[in-house]
């Protein structure tokens, strides 16, 4: 039965603790708000699962899981439902996995409005629908005022690696080229301009974006990519610092090459921040061999989540250092993981 076809039975306007107590108040938060949005309806503790990529020689079972806690929950060009499956999904796709299926878990505060739990739910909905991934189990726990933030969710994600398909970072090789799908630090700079503590003006949005489709119309074209990563959290020079340490290479990036917003570049010089280590929520670093580069970007080209694709570096014999960088002035610096927290809670 979905909510066409019933009078709704919720008439709370805001969270209760009755709410997270077991009885009839929660049964109707759940159905109302959770389970009667996403397909198909009326999930259960624990999901059934069974797919044809199951039954074929030589795949293998990719499994991930994530929390978020980004502040604030709506923001400009996505919110916490929305980063929360394009999080988990992407985290599946930059280890060649094709995502299939995702749990949800939230832990909802006291007096949290409903319609608002109702608009991230709906995001979820739309954005696992765009990926095509189901949510098929899930929980609610509400805790009491002050306990936690509005909202926190958490997704796990389960996905097929195909046979044959193997991307893992220590494949990297002196050679190899960087390519990165589109602007970096649109989402961290996003978010800073949308909690308005330091009054900021700006149009940026969130580049939060599932890459499913994306990666397999690259591994289509390009079927020698080394290895990917998404750059959430430390941003693109986390990103290429685990990838370099693991395939014990040394990363070289052209600073005339990275694609950033003016905008963001401003905001960084002002606030005195780095761009890359601005964090993303629709963008990854991938290798591929020199001979696979225009194949790559052609691919990548050809869909909306990559139409700003661009190599930005490659691979070389390893050096004192795991990445550096080629200035725009023609010097070189060191590029290092990031050290402390830029920007907390950016998912």
């Amino acid at each position: 039965m979905n909510m066409t076809s019933r009078v709704s039975r919720l008439r709370d306007e805001r969270v209760t603790l009755a709410h997270g107590g077991g009885g009839k108040a929660m049964c109707d938060l759940i159905e109302e708000v959770f389970t009667d949005v996403f397909d198909p309806p009326g999930m259960e503790d624990q999901a059934r699962l069974t797919d044809a990529a199951l039954r074929e020689a030589g795949t293998r079972l990719a499994f991930t899981t994530d929390s978020f806690v980004v502040t604030p929950v709506e923001f400009p060009g996505g919110d916490i439902g929305k980063i929360a499956v394009c999080g988990t999904v992407n985290d599946l796709v930059v280890g060649g996995a094709v995502p299939l299926w995702l749990s949800a878990s939230f832990i909802i505060e006291e007096g949290c409005e409903i319609a608002l739990l109702r608009r991230i739910v709906g995001s979820m909905a739309r954005e696992a629908k765009a990926a095509g991934v189901r949510i098929v189990t899930g929980d609610t726990k509400v805790v009491g005022r002050g306990s936690a933030d509005q909202v926190f969710v958490t997704t796990s994600g389960i996905g097929v690696i195909p046979a044959g398909r193997d991307m893992r970072a220590e494949s990297v090789e002196p050679g190899d080229i960087a390519i990165v799908n589109g602007v970096l630090g649109d989402h961290g700079a996003a978010i800073l301009a949308a909690r308005g503590d330091l009054a900021l003006s700006t149009e940026i949005e969130s580049d939060c974006q599932s890459l499913g489709h994306l990666m397999e119309a690259v591994l289509k074209a390009a079927p020698g990519v080394k290895a990917s990563r998404d750059a959430t959290r430390g941003g693109l020079a986390s990103a290429l610092n685990e990838i370099a340490e693991a395939a014990d290479v040394t990363v070289e990036i052209d600073e005339t090459a990275l694609p950033l917003r003016e905008e963001v570049k401003g905001m960084c010089e002002i606030l005195g921040l780095d761009p890359l280590y601005l964090a993303n929520e629709g963008t990854l670093v991938l290798f591929v061999p020199p001979d696979q580069t225009e194949a790559t970007l052609e691919a990548m080209r050809s869909t909306e989540a990559g139409r700003g694709a661009v190599a930005v570096g490659r691979a070389r014999d390893k050096g004192p250092v795991p990445v550096t960088m080629r200035t725009a002035f023609g010097g070189e610096r060191i590029v290092d993981m990031l050290v402390g927290e830029q920007l907390p809670r950016i998912c």
